[in-house]
């Protein structure tokens, strides 16, 4: 028997504490200090001792010395926001009454540019063309309806690469091709095509390099209001330590 080899599958896995801290780990532990400041769980004088020592640790055991008896260090990270849409709304949840209608017959029909989209958008083509480009939409709604008949014609849907896509329909001796995309962003709007293709075709996809800018304004606007809800408590209890 060789009572070493336990030994020596122990030494070569070293625990977790035990593994050399990353730039992330430290950055990681700098902000939790820094809320923790924020929050008054830590004095000014706690907070600027506990950051140097975390800049100088070099162990993940290290670190966890200076946030373990703060909360937000036993808090488990959360997962991605991402909730699969369904294949249709709901019944009930967007009016069967169109916002706006595209018409094409013997002609072609186009809505693009900066423009609002409603809840629901018909377009009918008739020997024609129908463009429907929604990259540089407004969108006011999450949910977006896009009801497309094609009888010898054509309908093309463009979206943008950030929103979820979905389709319903079929064709009649047509094309009716609808990419199904999903967003990582819980509040990206939905949009769902139905669609009858009779020999004609009807295409939905996402437009590559575009993005819905109001989805990035909402979220950029939640940090601005998280940091500075941070900075005027930091404010306050640098001007109550101050005795102004």
């Amino acid at each position: 028997m060789d009572l070493q080899k336990p030994a020596r599958a122990q030494d070569a896995a070293p625990g977790v504490t035990e593994l050399r801290a990353s730039d992330a780990d430290r950055d990681r532990v700098a902000d939790i200090l820094r809320e923790a400041l924020a929050e008054g769980r830590l004095t000014a004088d706690e907070h600027a001792e506990r950051v140097d020592g975390a800049l100088n640790a070099k162990t993940v055991g290290e670190l966890d010395v200076f946030i373990r008896d703060l909360p937000a260090a036993h808090q488990q990270p959360s997962a991605p926001a991402y909730t699969p849409v369904p294949p249709r709304p709901a019944p009930g949840a967007i009016p069967p009454e169109a916002d706006a209608n595209v018409v094409a017959v013997f002609s072609s029909a186009v809505r693009r540019g900066r423009w609002r989209a409603g809840r629901r958008l018909h377009a009918y083509s008739v020997f024609g063309s129908v463009e429907i480009d929604l990259s540089e939409a407004i969108f006011e709604y999450q949910q977006v309806v896009i009801k497309a008949v094609s009888v010898f014609g054509d309908v093309q849907i463009r979206v943008p690469e950030n929103v979820s896509l979905r389709g319903t329909g079929g064709g009649v001796l047509g094309n009716f091709d609808v990419d199904t995309l999903d967003s990582v962003e819980s509040d990206a709007p939905v949009v769902y095509v139905e669609g009858l293709s009779v020999l004609g075709n009807i295409e939905a996809r996402p437009k590559r390099g575009k993005r819905v800018a109001d989805i990035l304004d909402r979220v950029q606007s939640k940090v601005d209001r998280k940091l500075d809800r941070v900075q005027d408590k930091v404010d306050r209890k640098l001007r109550k330590h101050l005795g102004r």
